[in-house]
């Protein structure tokens, strides 16, 4: 029986790990058996406006839901693969429903290091592309992206000039020449390439 047949099955998905300013953010959903959510898939193959139509029709169908967040602090101290894995362990303990297994996007599962913070140890599979191949992960990943989003969206108003609400922390052009205009704000991940000035990084400064 795979992971994804188990009842009370989560899909974990991750919105944010290749941006270079913002938190990175995880999602968990357990989904029933006969959910209804049309064009459910990968949010990154949806429009922003699908996927703020699905957000909650997902949080409402869900047998259990939760994000999770890693931030630019802790990415810069433990690295971006130990933060995500951090911040999807958060996610599936704030479901306040322990799954029986986890249907992880990608090629690697939670060590068991981060998920001290869970009551149990549920039983995980990696699965590359179940972003847009198991139901749950979609939803998981729907709810991070549009969390995210909306974050960004707020913190564009706290931090004017980086054009947060529009790259939502990406290296987009604009938001390259943003920071060698305005160098970084506290939403930036400092040990990203293109935060900082090469010649600071290779000096490791500041929180290199």
């Amino acid at each position: 029986m795979s992971v994804t047949d188990v009842a009370l099955a989560a899909g974990v998905d991750e919105a944010g790990r290749g941006c270079l300013a913002g938190p990175v953010v995880a999602g968990a959903v357990i989904l029933p058996r006969d959910y209804d959510l049309p064009y459910l898939t990968d949010s990154k193959k949806l429009s922003a406006a699908r996927r703020e139509t699905l957000a909650p029709a997902i949080k409402a169908q869900a047998v259990a839901w939760g994000v999770g967040m890693a931030w630019p602090t802790e990415i810069d101290r433990i690295n971006i693969l130990q933060a995500t894995f951090a911040a999807m362990a958060r996610a599936v303990r704030a479901m306040g429903l322990m799954p029986t297994a986890l249907a992880v996007d990608g090629n690697k599962c939670i060590p068991a290091g981060h998920l001290v913070i869970l009551t149990a140890s549920p039983r995980q599979r990696a699965i590359v592309g179940g972003d847009a191949s198991v139901p749950a992960i979609s939803a998981a990943s729907i709810l991070a992206k549009t969390c995210r989003d909306r974050l960004m969206t707020v913190f564009d108003r706290q931090y004017p000039g980086y054009g947060f609400a529009g790259h939502k922390g990406y290296g987009a052009a604009a938001h390259l020449e943003a920071l060698r205009r305005l160098g970084p704000c506290r939403l930036h991940r400092l040990t990203f390439r293109g935060v900082l000035p090469e010649t600071s990084r290779q000096l490791g400064l500041p929180g290199i």
